[in-house]
């Protein structure tokens, strides 16, 4: 089971939208990252489907040579974000790029997710959407705000660090060879 936590708004559902349209349930993986590869990482994946926030969970079962199977839990969940860490295998957590504001908060809650125990076996991808938009941080920026460096060296976790965009489909590749390489080793 893969968790994917953020605060409201990061663009989880779109992620979960974007990575169904770019992996058919019948085409192999390799084919698909290779597609995606070919465009430069740049995605061109037409307009993006309509998304609501989340309220409660959805699950979403992606076929990355086995099915791997994302729990999406929405924002305002973060008080009971606990409850769901059994059987976690990895994380995907979500953070604004576009959203000073929010970063604070976000990694209040990283924190919280690398100090829990039951989440200390599972591998973390961060991910920082939204470069698309004009006034994104880099991710230089939000790893010295955040001191990604030191959370790292303290964590108990295995920890990557991707800048995608899920509207636009930037990084999307990344993401699923991560997901395929993570579910390969951890089960």
């Amino acid at each position: 089971m893969c968790l994917l936590l953020g605060a409201t708004g990061v663009g989880k559902s779109l992620l979960v939208k974007r990575l169904q349209t770019i992996l058919p349930r019948r085409a192999g993986v390799l084919d698909c990252l290779a597609q995606l590869s070919s465009r430069d990482g740049k995605g061109d994946l037409g307009d993006p489907p309509p998304t609501r926030p989340t309220v409660g969970t959805n699950l979403t079962d992606i076929v990355a040579q086995k099915k791997i199977t994302i729990r999406e839990l929405g924002g305002c969940m973060g008080p009971i974000w606990s409850s769901y860490y059994g059987n976690c295998h990895s994380l995907l957590f979500m953070v604004d790029a576009s959203n000073p504001t929010q970063l604070s908060a976000s990694c209040v809650q990283l924190l919280g997710l690398l100090s829990a125990e039951e989440l200390a076996n599972a591998s973390v991808l961060i991910l920082f959407n939204k470069i698309d938009l004009p006034c994104y941080m880099t991710i230089e920026e939000m790893k010295s705000l955040i001191r990604l460096p030191d959370l790292i060296a303290c964590a108990k976790q295995n920890i990557t660090t991707l800048e995608i965009s899920a509207w636009k489909g930037t990084g999307l590749s990344d993401v699923l060879r991560w997901l395929q390489d993570t579910h390969r080793t951890n089960g």
